[in-house]
């Protein structure tokens, strides 16, 4: 009779099995290594392009709140509305590095964006296969949107990094179900909303996903996730407690005065603005697949989970964000950062689960996407302040009616100038004191505040007027740019028919082309 007893496996045998299998698993390690060196390696090439593209006013602001010893920031930024965190980070790095210039300060948010790559390959590639993986990388490296901030001494790079962080250890932890994940969730949805205020509607879409997966996972699993998404979220609220109070007296005193409320335009239109025009191909193959998934009978498996899921905090941010700037404006593109990594995730899965067709519309898109280098001009204050700096000395008075153009006008112009703008003189160039900005700016006139300066400024001093320049009624028609705009032309026709006062440069003499951001300066002399 046959013996049925398994075959046993020589010591040798076992050891060449494991040998090999550990050959393979460096082989794999070996090109998966190559490969994102290699995403990343042509990202960098594609977001060095403009490093050290001059600041616009936000810029400044940021160096100007950064540029101060560490403990002085919380404070400073009662004045400004922004959490803490990115300044923060940003004041240690430019004292490690020892400088405020642009490249220095856009390298930070170079190395933000450039880690985004590998991290979405891992959620991607563990949970929803190789193809998945790699579709992930790709986006992120080539995303015009990313590179854009990038290369900007903004929060918004780390707000996509976070943001990125977040949604890979939701799904982790809340649709995969590995707890290991959770502290990893808490830790990186508290960083973000210490980033970016926009970060509290992502958190809310984050909630809104949990309850819709409680309500859509087998019953055996509600009880444990729903035990660890009070105890995420606990966590969350516990952690940014200490921020509450500045928030809310951000939220009454600051603002975003200059924004208006969007319409349906607007909304439509926003993921269209974060991925662009042709990249929305990519949206609808994702959108396809993720439909299809749901539809095909594994409405509770965790791929669809993971379609919901990410449909919800992509698609909801952006639509919590539009509904709430109709009660109190504050909407910007660059705010929806928020919702970039969700919205590519979801493309990256779509796309790997649309066969051929995700191929062709990858590759279209990372033809689309290979030549976005970002913005090559944004704004033209370095060129008017190097034009004026040889016709300005120290007890000069610089004023701006934009105040929040101080900031970086004070970067880019020489020290031991005077600053003043239409609220009067300016105590700290680094921050523009938006609190009840509105009310304060509608007090001002020319004979209550532009008079004083021009009285006591010294027979023979310069006194330099810098305006925004105005290409179009649209962008200044919110209450605050509107009190700008009509300020700025007052305050112009004073000084010119002063007769104290002769103009001695136009900078830039044309204000056309149009350009971002424009401003101009008028130099007038005191003659009497």
């Amino acid at each position: 009779m046959a013996s049925t007893a398994p075959a046993r496996i020589s010591p040798r045998s076992s050891w060449a099995l494991r040998a090999r299998a550990l050959s393979h698993a460096r082989a794999r390690y070996a090109v998966v290594t190559l490969g994102l060196g290699l995403l990343v390696l042509f990202s960098l090439t594609l977001r060095l392009q403009n490093m050290d593209v001059g600041y616009w006013i936000d810029e400044g602001l940021s160096v100007g709140i950064a540029d101060r010893p560490v403990g002085e920031i919380p404070g400073v930024l009662r004045l400004d509305g922004s959490p803490p965190l990115y300044y923060l980070a940003l004041s240690v790095w430019m004292g490690l590095v020892g400088s405020t210039g642009e490249s220095a300060t856009h390298a930070l948010s170079l190395i933000f964006a450039l880690l985004t790559v590998p991290l979405a390959f891992a959620f991607a590639r563990g949970f929803y296969g190789a193809r998945a993986g790699w579709i992930a990388a790709a986006l992120f490296a080539l995303s015009p949107f990313l590179t854009q901030y990038a290369q900007e001494t903004r929060m918004y790079a780390l707000v996509m990094l976070l943001g990125t962080l977040a949604t890979g250890a939701f799904l982790i932890g809340f649709v995969h179900r590995r707890r290991w994940a959770l502290p990893v969730f808490v830790a990186a949805l508290v960083l973000e909303l210490y980033t970016h205020n926009y970060a509290l509607f992502f958190g809310a879409t984050l909630g809104l996903a949990w309850l819709v997966l409680l309500l859509i996972v087998p019953p055996g699993e509600r009880r444990g996730l729903a035990r660890d998404g009070v105890l995420a979220f606990g966590a969350v609220a516990l952690l940014y407690a200490p921020w509450l109070p500045a928030l809310v007296f951000q939220a009454e005193h600051t603002g975003a005065p200059w924004s208006e409320r969007p319409g349906l335009t607007e909304l439509w239109e926003s993921p269209a603005g974060l991925l662009g025009s042709v990249e929305q191909v990519a949206l609808l193959l994702a959108g396809g697949a993720g439909a299809m998934t749901v539809l095909g009978g594994r409405s509770r498996g965790r791929e669809a989970q993971t379609v919901i899921a990410l449909v919800l905090v992509g698609l909801g941010t952006i639509v919590l964000a539009w509904g709430a700037s109709q009660v109190s404006p504050a909407w910007a593109l660059r705010y929806l950062s928020v919702a970039v990594p969700p919205l590519l995730l979801l493309s990256a899965l779509g796309l790997a689960r649309a066969g051929r067709l995700g191929l062709v519309g990858l590759a279209v898109v990372v033809l689309a996407w290979s030549g976005a280098t970002g913005r090559t001009e944004k704004s033209n204050v370095r060129e008017v302040a190097e034009s004026l700096t040889p016709s300005v000395r120290p007890g000069d008075l610089v004023i701006s009616t934009q105040p929040e153009q101080v900031p970086v006008l004070a970067y880019y112009l020489p020290g031991g100038l005077s600053w003043a703008t239409l609220w009067g003189p300016v105590p700290d160039l680094g921050v523009t004191d938006w609190r009840d900005g509105v009310e304060r700016l509608e007090r001002t006139s020319v004979r209550r505040n532009l008079r004083p300066l021009l009285d006591e400024l010294p027979r023979g001093r310069r006194l330099v007027l810098v305006e925004p320049t105005i290409y179009t009624l649209e962008r200044w028609s919110a209450p605050w740019t509107e009190l700008v705009r009509v300020r700025s032309q007052a305050w112009s026709r004073a000084l010119s028919e002063d007769p104290r006062f002769a103009v001695s440069a136009i900078y830039p003499p044309s204000p056309f082309p149009e350009r971002p951001n424009p401003v101009k300066a008028t130099v007038f002399i005191k003659r009497s």
